[in-house]
């Protein structure tokens, strides 16, 4: 591909990933139901470590945008494209027909003292406690590594372990949020290799 191959790219993800968020915000507004809470034991044994707010939304989009670069051609840049709107559309049947929230004592945790606390207020103003389960951050983020595998190894893997710990340690999910993300992810990217 060429440079402005990967610059169209670049845009149209950016472009595909802001509109995602609008149908993400929808269904936050329009569960079918009162939003549950999934909360086990082992949810309030998890430590808050705000920093990891960092890894949560720093480290999360440029991997996403990072497959820009591996992707060698517009065909499999569009299966690629159509894998996320497969999991997209999967993320919201659950989160309209099986709408789940935090606690609000975890978002109580924030006080605002550092710059990590105050970044992750950010996020909360932003992103409201429903729209827990699966967590779309562990299903894009496995969804990612499967497509990377290919070009940089099973380290691609480590991706969605790690956007799993930030999620537990921002307590912006549960710990039966996670593999229910990982299975929505593996399970979009079977349709794209059945695609493909």
């Amino acid at each position: 591909m060429r440079l402005t191959d990967y610059i169209v790219n670049l845009l149209l993800s950016a472009i595909l990933i802001i509109g995602a968020y609008q149908f993400y915000f929808w269904c936050q507004r329009n569960p079918l139901s009162t939003p549950r809470q999934f909360k086990l034991g082992i949810d309030e044994r998890i430590p808050y470590w705000p920093s990891w707010v960092w890894i949560y939304s720093c480290l999360y989009y440029p991997i996403i945008l990072y497959l820009n670069f591996v992707i060698g051609s517009a065909r499999e840049f569009t299966y690629v494209a159509t894998s996320y709107m497969v999991l997209l559309g999967l993320q919201m049947l659950f989160f309209v027909f099986v709408p789940v929230t935090t606690p609000p004592h975890w978002r109580a945790y924030n006080r605002e003292r550092t710059l990590s606390e105050r970044f992750l207020a950010v996020v909360q103003r932003i992103d409201a406690p429903t729209n827990s389960f699966p967590s779309m951050h562990v299903s894009v983020a496995m969804l990612t590594a499967l497509h990377l595998v290919p070009h940089v190894g099973a380290a691609a893997l480590a991706f969605p372990l790690v956007i799993a710990l930030s999620c537990l340690f921002t307590k912006q999910h549960y710990v039966m949020d996670l593999p229910a993300g990982a299975v929505l992810g593996l399970g979009s990217f079977a349709a794209y290799q059945i695609l493909l």
